[in-house]
């Protein structure tokens, strides 16, 4: 039982952080829109609306542990496109904490696609069911 709360634990920790900021982004997606244009990214109100999706639905996923090993590779690939493309700025320290940072975030997400989402999990409860 330690083994699936700590799971839990973890999926909840590592998604939290996602949810978060996707309500934030909700709050100005005009906002957001114009930064992804200003690092160069195509459509960037439709990358935006994908973006605040996959944090709060994909994060809301993580937490209740459906399809978890799958959303957990995009996360993890969804951190190091972000570490590259908006804090890879190797002469402000600041951004550079983020950019590893988000590396550190991307092997918690490979760690779950690799574990899986444990027993407390609606993972879990659809190999019961099958």
């Amino acid at each position: 039982m330690t083994y699936d709360l700590t799971l839990l634990l973890s999926r909840i920790l590592l998604a939290l952080m996602f949810i978060i900021d996707g309500f934030v982004t909700l709050g100005n997606p005009a906002g957001f829109a114009g930064f992804l244009g200003s690092i160069g990214i195509p459509l960037p109100l439709v990358a935006t609306w994908i973006i605040i999706g996959l944090k709060l639905v994909g994060g809301a996923a993580i937490i209740l542990g459906y399809q978890t090993r799958w959303l957990a590779y995009a996360f993890a690939g969804f951190c190091v496109a972000t570490a590259f493309l908006g804090h890879f700025y190797p002469d402000d320290i600041a951004q550079m904490r983020i950019f590893w940072k988000n590396f550190a975030v991307a092997g918690g997400f490979m760690l779950l696609s690799a574990i899986g989402a444990g027993g407390l999990s609606l993972d879990a409860r659809r190999r019961v069911l099958a």
